[in-house]
């Protein structure tokens, strides 16, 4: 991808628009498409950046898919920073690509996570940058920004949306956020006393073309149910294809195998990814419903990069394949394709259950080929029991009517030609195009 007419065409909106008073946005990546948001905004010749990430449809984290943005290397002093919404990776991927010295804002929590995250992910997760840490509704001045991190309700754990005000305007992005997980009760706050006199409405619209108007995804809690009934309908092992980063969902998963008599087994990776929460209400590989269940990938690497004092802090509860082959139906599986090569050796497939928790794109795309492939050679079905980190256009619908916005900004869509027929004051702008509020 050449980059170099697009830095052009950017400079010059750039210079035009450093002219002019006022406060001036520009979504670099996200106005057409699902993934790889970027947001820059400017005033008084001062930017800052909401959110870096990776397009979804990237087949690698390649440099070339910066968006064309002065002072990434840290060399312009204009460029205050980048305040990133949450840790998915189509929401901070690029980070692996910018320099240290440009500071990163985003949630203490996300950072700790990021920090646990890198050694197992090396190839897709950046190293957690320096910056400043969010804590929830308390604003963060940057040169002539004020910035308020708002939490919000979302598949990954620690996500905010902000509100940005500056030059006596004020702009809400919303970033990531739904209304039907386990901090549902943060989105009906934002309902019952919404943001005033917002002057453009930065929403996400992930669910637009999915659903429609009138229905609304499951809640966390009817996704519990259904793995409890599912868990009942399973002889054998129970293997639960979820993201090691759902905290949600880790939690719906153990609450149904407890109600069910099962042991969750988690890897050490997601056992660091628990801890990094530092959350006492999360489940964490020491809890009498959890058990640490190492594959045979993971533990040569724990050999050759000697972490053995990570693993002897989650092996309180270790369990080895012996024990989940003598007795599988006691057990539920976090699951992860790593796992493959441990359960072909158990010989402990007989009457097991796959349960495929995650985002359908990536099986449809063919990520987990070799996991399709493997069911089938096994004799397993799959099953589907998911809800979205997106909330649903009804609940999009009662977010603008609470928070009245002066327009409507489409981003984080495949669909931003549908926003008019279900918003008020929808105003559309393209990648690229500089705007101001």
């Amino acid at each position: 991808m050449d980059h170099g007419k697009d830095w052009d065409k950017t400079a010059r909106r750039h210079e035009t628009g450093a002219s002019v008073r006022g406060v001036k946005i520009c979504i670099h990546r996200g106005s057409n498409q699902i993934g790889g948001s970027c947001v820059e905004v400017e005033h008084g010749g001062q930017r800052i950046i909401l959110d870096f990430g990776l397009p979804l449809d990237a087949e690698s984290n390649d440099k070339n898919l910066l968006p064309a943005i002065k002072g990434l290397d840290g060399s312009d002093p204009s460029l205050l920073g980048i305040f990133i919404s949450h840790m998915h990776l189509d929401h901070m991927g690029l980070l692996k690509h910018i320099s240290p010295r440009v500071k990163v804002g985003m949630g203490v929590a996300s950072r700790r996570i990021m920090d646990a995250a890198l050694p197992f992910l090396p190839d897709k997760f950046p190293s957690a940058p320096t910056g400043w840490d969010f804590q929830p509704w308390q604003p963060i001045q940057v040169g002539p920004f004020t910035i308020t991190p708002h939490l919000v309700d979302h598949s990954a754990y620690d996500a905010y949306a902000f509100l940005l005000e500056a030059d006596g305007k004020r702009v809400f992005y919303t970033g990531d956020f739904r209304a039907h997980g386990r901090k549902a009760s943060i989105f009906q706050r934002m309902l019952n006393k919404p943001l005033k006199n917002i002057d453009a409405l930065l929403m996400e619209g992930s669910s637009l073309g999915r659903l429609a108007p009138d229905q609304r995804f499951p809640t966390e809690q009817e996704i519990e149910e259904q793995l409890v009934r599912a868990f009942a309908g399973t002889k054998g092992l129970a293997m639960v294809h979820a993201s090691s980063q759902n905290i949600d969902r880790i939690v719906s998963i153990m609450r149904a195998a407890k109600r069910s008599g099962r042991v969750l087994l988690i890897d050490l990776y997601t056992a660091v990814v628990l801890a990094a929460t530092d959350n006492v209400n999360i489940p964490q590989s020491h809890w009498q419903e959890v058990a640490l269940f190492v594959p045979h990938s993971q533990r040569v690497k724990i050999q050759k990069k000697k972490w053995f004092d990570t693993l002897k802090k989650h092996s309180s509860n270790r369990v080895f394949i012996e024990m989940i082959s003598q007795n599988p139906e006691k057990f539920t599986l976090l699951f992860r394709p790593l796992y493959i090569h441990d359960l072909n050796r158990a010989n402990c497939l007989q009457d097991a259950a796959y349960i495929y928790s995650q985002w359908e794109g990536y099986w449809e795309r063919g990520d987990y080929d070799k996991v399709k492939e493997w069911l089938g050679e096994n004799g397993i079905t799959k099953q589907s029991i998911h809800t979205s980190g997106h909330a649903s256009p009804a609940d999009l619908q009662d977010f603008v009517k609470a928070m009245s916005p002066g327009k409507v900004v489409p981003i984080h869509s495949f669909l931003p030609d549908q926003y008019a027929s279900l918003f008020p004051n929808v105003e559309a702008h393209q990648d690229g195009e500089w705007w101001a509020v």
